[in-house]
């Protein structure tokens, strides 16, 4: 693996290898893009197979936060941290303070928040070392339901496109992982009386939300058989892919994770087959203002109106790929990359 390599591939400005062996603390930051303001983007927890694995997580996954915020609008930059380990230690306080110290090196070019793994408890060990920190208790919280929120009403303008309606009653849904962002996208579709079928590697969850909705359940693999209107995957990324794109009986793709298409010629291979896709980080964009918005100092009422233009954008997405003939993940990166051409001729890198 060649590092620079890849930075080169990606386009990022920097990325730091963090270690704090007495911590149990080994953490990657990447910052893509400050062309827009500083770099924000949630730490993620996980258990990575290798270490190649997570340089390569972080670096899509902050690249992809540079996207998510062009096309939200917001003037802020891509970043994104990952902690190699088991997130269901209990050893949290160490780990977390020394992520602090280090993020707080960066002094400001880098803005830490929860992601996969983390929690606003663990944001508030953050907070003892750095200011560089959102979602912390007191402030925008667990921004979880704002990002719910914003996919629900993005599924609804999919509805529309596709389905010629916005009324999800009766809509067969399919919610792949049940974490925080997932049961709340679930509360949301029940609200309109959605037809959900979920799945989760934890039984626990599946239960509990088939209890909750009278949602039918599948296996963690099974989800990519079923037959849905509109499959809403929740849980991390590459999920539409060589081998379950063949299996696919969805009319359209619309949820949470990030990095949904394993590679862009995925994104071609849903257009030609009809399959109408929302791509990830314009759907999904609701984290990101709800914590934008602690920054700005709105109200929660204020973050979740925002959310809700999600609906209003995929629309004028899906008409721009539709009059371009384009497929809908390039129109989004044309949007994006737009919009940081125009604001790099008049400002310059963050610092």
């Amino acid at each position: 693996m060649e590092i620079f390599d890849l930075l080169a591939e990606h386009g990022h400005e920097q990325v730091v290898f963090c270690h704090e062996p007495e911590a149990g603390y080994k953490g990657i930051i990447a910052i893509h893009d400050t062309t827009l303001g500083p770099a924000l983007g949630g730490c993620r927890f996980w258990s990575y197979a290798s270490e190649e694995e997570a340089l390569i997580d972080v670096l899509r996954l902050s690249k992809g936060m540079t996207y998510k915020a062009a096309v939200a609008g917001l003037n802020l930059g891509g970043g994104k941290s990952v902690i190699i380990g088991n997130n269901k230690t209990v050893r949290r306080e160490a780990i977390f303070r020394a992520h602090g110290r280090f993020v707080e090196t960066l002094k400001g070019r880098y803005i830490t928040a929860e992601d996969v793994g983390t929690s606003v408890d663990d944001m508030d060990y953050v907070l003892m070392e750095t200011e560089h920190v959102t979602g912390i208790r007191g402030g925008s919280g667990d921004p979880s339901p704002v990002t719910a929120f914003g996919v629900y009403r993005g599924i609804k303008a999919v509805a529309k496109k596709k389905l010629g309606d916005d009324d999800l009653e009766g809509v067969r849904i399919a919610v792949q992982g049940l974490g925080h962002v997932g049961c709340y996208l679930c509360e949301d579709l029940a609200e309109e009386d959605a037809r959900l079928i979920v799945t989760d590697i934890d039984p626990d969850k599946v239960a509990e939300i088939a209890q909750r909705f009278g949602a039918e359940t599948v296996g963690p693999d099974e989800i990519y058989d079923v037959e849905a209107d509109i499959f809403a995957p929740c849980a991390l990324g590459a999920v539409v892919n060589d081998d379950t794109l063949p299996r696919f009986r969805f009319q359209a793709i619309a949820g949470a994770a990030n990095n949904q298409l394993a590679e862009e010629r995925h994104g071609d291979e849903l257009e030609k087959r009809g399959i109408l896709y929302a791509p990830d980080y314009v759907i999904n964009g609701g984290g990101l203002i709800s914590v934008y918005g602690e920054i700005q100092g709105w109200s929660p009422g204020q973050s979740k109106r925002k959310a809700a233009e999600i609906y209003e954008s995929l629309l004028a997405l899906f008409e721009i790929a539709e009059n371009e003939g384009l497929p809908t993940y390039e129109a989004a990166d044309r949007l994006a990359e737009r919009r940081i051409r125009q604001v790099s001729a008049i400002q310059r890198n963050w610092v």
